[in-house]
């Protein structure tokens, strides 16, 4: 913008006034360059400052996916034991109850009981 305005100054002095034009032109490209710059920067910083929020944002959302992760293996682990304790208690119950029925040859009714209470989901 200086350049410019020196430009119309310089006007007056024979040595410069030849090469007004071309100090115009220069000082133009120039000033809009650092306009286009000005933009970019102003951009960058937009951005920047949103990459900032989201940072936070991914931050919180770890910080609660830990604690959402010890809630699922606490249940995993209450599940699991109470998988095996229900395992061994219908080994328990087909031990007892099949003997009786080892000399015939029929599936008792306690047998298909206990496959049906060893398929049911975990409540």
């Amino acid at each position: 913008m200086v350049g410019i305005a020196l430009s119309f100054v310089f006007t007056f002095i024979p040595f410069f006034k030849k090469y007004n034009v071309a100090i115009q032109t220069i000082c133009i490209i120039v000033l809009v360059i650092g306009v286009f710059m000005e933009g970019v920067i102003a951009n960058d910083n937009k951005w920047t400052a949103k990459v900032k929020e989201l940072e936070t944002k991914l931050a919180q959302a770890e910080t609660q996916s830990v604690k959402e992760t010890v809630k699922i293996v606490d249940r995993v682990r209450y599940k699991t034991q109470i998988v095996k304790v229900r395992g061994e208690e219908i080994i328990q119950y087909v031990d007892r109850e099949i003997v009786k029925y080892d000399n015939r040859c029929e599936i008792p009714k306690e047998f298909v009981n206990a496959h049906n209470k060893a398929a049911e989901g975990v409540k």
